[in-house]
């Protein structure tokens, strides 16, 4: 171990610095950061770039996970650079996918095993996408994949292509998602049209809607709880 404590060494060292003596557990976020930052500027060390994206995210990192590459541009912060920012960008997102990756159930016998799961990943999308899960007969999940990405206030689910899917991966059921950036959990018309639509083509082929899930941040809506299937 070296002889020196962590603040003799190079302001943009000593969160490093710390990793190695302390363990990353032992860091605040923006000495986290400092650390994907990398580098300051001839005014400002890593940890100051750091704490200043924060403070400008209000000190929360879900905000912060919230914004693009160019989000965090614009907010014009000393030293954050589009290579700095795209290292933030991966980091976070890799949290969010941990984070889901910690909740997904393989069965799923209730809406409650998988909810959580995909609000884990769908919550922080500032646009909306839906996202089809298909299982066999067991209920075991056998694969995810996003079907579509739109705007601000919706996207576009194709029946078609979600059963070609259905039919290429051997799924008996399938799981329909999407999140709303609003933060409103009640389905829409449209929801109800297209939750509809897609259930009776599955039927045709044998294959079960087992639910049509809305996630945001304050929770998820289930269209099988809710007896809307």
């Amino acid at each position: 171990m070296s002889k020196f404590s962590i603040k003799d060494w190079p302001a943009d060292d000593q969160p490093r610095k710390k990793l190695l003596l302390q363990g990353a557990g032992a860091l605040s976020d923006s000495e986290l950061l400092a650390i994907l930052i990398n580098t300051g500027t001839n005014k400002d060390s890593a940890l100051d770039v750091a704490k200043n994206l924060l403070f400008s995210a209000e000190n929360n990192l879900s905000e912060l996970a919230e914004w693009s590459v160019q989000g965090m541009l614009k907010k014009k912060i000393r030293g954050l650079g589009e290579a700095k920012a795209i290292s933030i960008a991966a980091a976070l997102e890799l949290g969010i996918r941990r984070n889901a990756s910690g909740r997904k159930k393989q069965k799923v016998t209730k809406s409650a095993d998988i909810a959580e799961f995909l609000r884990a990943s769908l919550e922080h999308r500032q646009k909306e996408v839906f996202v089809v899960v298909f299982l066999n007969r067991a209920n075991t999940i056998i694969h995810q994949e996003l079907i579509s990405e739109g705007g601000l206030t919706g996207t576009v689910a194709d029946p078609r292509v979600i059963l070609k899917k259905a039919l290429e991966h051997n799924a008996t059921a399938i799981i329909l998602c999407h999140n709303h950036p609003s933060g409103n959990l009640r389905p829409s018309h449209a929801d109800e049209l297209i939750t509809q639509k897609i259930k009776q083509a599955a039927s045709l082929l044998d294959i079960l809607l087992m639910d049509h899930i809305i996630v945001g941040n304050e929770g998820y809506f289930s269209f099988a709880d809710e007896g809307m299937l």
